[in-house]
């Protein structure tokens, strides 16, 4: 069983304007998974607020992975990346890449996108969309490849290579 954080970056839904139903949608499909919700945030906008959610999830808690969800298009507040970028420790681009390319096909508005994934010491992080629908798609693309990679991370295996 791998341990999650969900993080949502919104300043709407962290001032009590809106329900985050995204981050609603992940937990579902993370519960689905039989992996454990640990943490569940919902921000602000903001660089330092996010920054500070991902350093105590990933350095304090040890989580597995961290999904985020809202912040990575084009506005002024739209900030998850950034902060992403700036606690990694490596970039982890095909994830993002595979999101965009599988969500291109059902909305050419998929390719503003600016979601990163990366790892920051044995934690995953991967930026999502800020939308429900978006988010099922995302996961959908890439969990299969998932578990894999979280095994691989944590130690559990270290075979790619299929027979």
């Amino acid at each position: 069983m791998f341990t999650v954080g969900i993080l949502t970056a919104s300043d709407k839904a962290s001032g009590g304007k809106r329900q985050d139903q995204s981050g609603m949608v992940i937990t579902e499909i993370i519960n689905s998974l039989g992996w454990k919700v640990v943490t569940y945030l919902v921000v602000a906008d903001d660089t330092d607020q996010i920054k500070n959610a991902l350093l105590s999830m990933c350095d304090t808690q040890r989580l597995n992975l961290v999904l985020t969800s809202g912040g990575t298009g084009f506005g002024p507040r739209d900030n998850t990346p950034e902060a992403t970028k700036a606690v990694i420790e490596r970039e982890v681009p095909g994830i993002p890449e595979i999101m965009r390319w599988e969500s291109v096909k059902k909305t050419p508005r998929a390719m503003l996108s600016r979601a990163v994934a990366g790892i920051r010491k044995q934690t995953l992080i991967i930026n999502l969309p800020g939308s429900p629908k978006a988010v099922r798609e995302c996961l959908e693309v890439i969990l299969p490849a998932l578990t894999h990679g979280l095994e691989i991370l944590n130690g559990q295996t270290g075979e790619c290579g299929q027979n």
